[in-house]
């Protein structure tokens, strides 16, 4: 949807631009370069000026919260494990970097992301997995639960990982399927 707002915002501030610019030239029948904008030479009233500064604001404030919107929010979590021979740091996308390799090999899958979130002790694993509307998902999903989770779980020494997988169906943005 950013896309296409974006696309039709820069087609109209283009259509826009193009039309002063043709008016400018004097490419308009009707219309001189030399006419004024407005009749008159007189300010608008005080409520007007008042009206457009805070309609502008106001623009301003929401493309600002756009722009914060489209920053990234999943800071990067990192795990510390302390024993008698010292202590080990491991950022968790460093450790879901081979799952989602892995996944991404099965047949039928575009791209997988991944992300493990909660302590190093109850760890939690949310799998967006991307895969083409052929695919076939039980099989894919059988290979997770049969293949990649357990390598996780035996490579971080966490048997009480759980995992949740969701589907997204390439070429429909409405097809999705969500399985625990």
């Amino acid at each position: 949807m950013n896309r296409v707002l974006l696309f039709l915002c820069g087609l109209v501030l283009l259509a826009a631009g193009g039309a002063a610019g043709a008016a400018h030239f004097g490419r308009f029948p009707g219309l001189s370069a030399q006419a004024p904008l407005v009749p008159g030479t007189q300010l608008p009233p005080p409520w007007v000026l008042v009206v457009v500064a805070a309609v502008a604001v106001v623009l301003g404030l929401l493309c600002a919260r756009w722009l914060v919107a489209q920053v990234p929010r999943t800071p990067a979590t990192t795990w510390r494990w302390s024993g008698d021979d010292g202590s080990t740091r491991m950022s968790t996308g460093v450790a879901v970097a081979p799952l989602t390799e892995e996944i991404s090999g099965y047949p039928g899958v575009r791209k997988v992301e991944a992300a493990l979130t909660g302590p190093h002790t109850a760890p939690r694993l949310a799998l967006v997995v991307r895969a083409h509307a052929d695919a076939d998902l039980r099989e894919i999903r059988r290979r997770i639960d049969s293949e990649g989770v357990p390598r996780l779980r035996e490579a971080l020494e966490s048997p009480g990982l759980t995992a949740t997988v969701e589907f997204r169906l390439a070429g429909s943005s409405a097809a999705a399927a969500r399985v625990s």
